[in-house]
């Protein structure tokens, strides 16, 4: 798949099923591949984009600071590399903070918007929270790191549910024989991106759909920050799942994908 200059650097996505451009703008320390579970239900109506974000996977990982509003032109420019005109942004934490810059600078550029456990703005806590990741990520070993991330994402039930744990196992044995793991660097640049987004009174310009989803057992970024997001744009929708955490797309996925599929598909 192929590498795309944009904003000054080489920016690394795959293409996964036909129709309306769909983007999918992965969260914190993750490449876009991580999408894949949704896209392979998504595919039947859309063709999924999924960036590899700057400092994590294939695309490039020049020195941070990195802010939401650069990644945000990142995706602007592959936007217009690929001819797209206007697509559907799907974005997660991380991802839903570059949604809403993408939004918010080139408007242009977005039909519509999820919004999956996303922030306007961080608190002490999620500052407290991104600081420690990048600290933490120096000291430990890549499955230790991976174990971490699971703690902070996933609610309760999933690590007492036999299958899910299983994934969870799974997922951490695959972080120990990564050849390629986000460089400390990249982390500490995606941190900061996050800890400094703040888009609280420039939401209510924003004049696109918009779908907000959360899990209200997300101890990462909690109910309110959906709830304040979903509440700052004009005519948003907000739907919570109940029993849920950070992951909700992957505890909730039975529900999660048609539920945005045919959101997407009404706007």
């Amino acid at each position: 798949m192929p590498l795309l200059q944009t904003n000054g650097i080489n920016l690394y996505y795959e293409e996964q099923g036909s129709g309306e451009p769909l983007l999918l703008i992965m969260g914190i320390t993750a490449p876009g591949s991580v999408w894949k579970k949704h896209a392979d239900d998504w595919q039947q109506q859309f063709r999924c984009l999924m960036g590899d974000n700057r400092g994590v996977g294939k695309s490039d990982k020049p020195p941070g600071p990195y802010t939401t509003a650069q990644m945000a032109d990142d995706y602007a420019g592959l936007i217009d590399s690929l001819g797209l005109g206007s697509v559907r942004v799907v974005g997660v934490s991380m991802g839903s903070t570059i949604a809403q810059q993408l939004a918010l600078r080139h408007p242009d550029k977005v039909r519509s918007l999820v919004l999956m456990c996303p922030w306007a703005r961080c608190d002490r806590t999620a500052e407290a929270i991104f600081r420690h990741m990048a600290t933490i990520k120096a000291r430990l070993r890549p499955e230790e790191f991976s174990m971490y991330i699971q703690l902070l994402i996933y609610s309760k039930r999933s690590w007492d549910h036999d299958a899910m744990f299983a994934d969870l196992l799974a997922g951490r044995q695959q972080a120990a024989i990564d050849a390629s793991p986000q460089p400390l660097h990249g982390l500490e640049g995606q941190a900061e991106a996050c800890i400094t987004h703040n888009t609280l009174a420039e939401l209510g310009s924003i004049n696109k759909p918009c779908l907000v989803i959360g899990g209200r057992n997300d101890m990462f970024t909690p109910v309110w920050m959906s709830e304040e997001v979903a509440g700052a744009i004009p005519d948003s929708e907000l739907h919570l799942y109940d029993d849920a955490g950070h992951a909700f797309h992957w505890e909730c996925i039975d529900d999660f994908n048609p539920r945005v599929r045919n959101w997407l598909a009404a706007h």
